[in-house]
């Protein structure tokens, strides 16, 4: 359960990549992101996902949009997962949560009545002027794009 409106400014965030590199919400000024929470990279619901918008890649490009993709894994892991995978978006290493607990979806979760912290898979759309346009709490990790184009 987010606590961003849609119509609200989307957070700002800072975050390296799989590569390393330093990357912000500023620099998609003037375009639209799919900003998506995951949990972990490589597992079946994650990858799904992952690969759904990676087959649908150019319509996205081609609708204007750019994908990152944000775990608490790490750049290292971020990388094995984007070579296996063949994943033409970058992925962010949110490994102190900041960015997720920005956007609220850094929860409690329950496994086997074993309570723990992590992330709801949750999807964010930013507008071209930085406002959420929308919120896809309920993601179907294998028809993903569907549900936000």
């Amino acid at each position: 359960m987010t606590t961003i409106a849609i119509g609200a400014k989307a957070p700002a965030f800072k975050a390296n990549d799989q590569n390393g590199v330093s990357r912000t919400l500023k620099e998609f000024s003037g375009k639209k992101l799919v900003l998506y929470f995951y949990p972990k990279d490589d597992t079946p619901g994650c990858t799904a996902e992952a690969c759904d918008l990676r087959d649908n890649y150019k319509k996205f490009i081609k609708a204007g949009y750019a994908i990152l993709g944000v775990s608490p894994d790490t750049e290292a892991k971020h990388m094995k997962f984007i070579t296996k995978y063949e994943l033409p978006f970058d992925l962010l290493a949110d490994t102190d949560n900041a960015i997720a607990l920005a956007y609220g979806v850094w929860v409690e979760k329950s496994m086997y009545g074993r309570k723990y912290m992590g992330i709801a898979r949750t999807t964010f759309v930013i507008d071209e002027k930085g406002k959420i346009e929308q919120v896809i709490e309920k993601v179907d990790t294998k028809n993903h794009t569907a549900q936000i184009l």
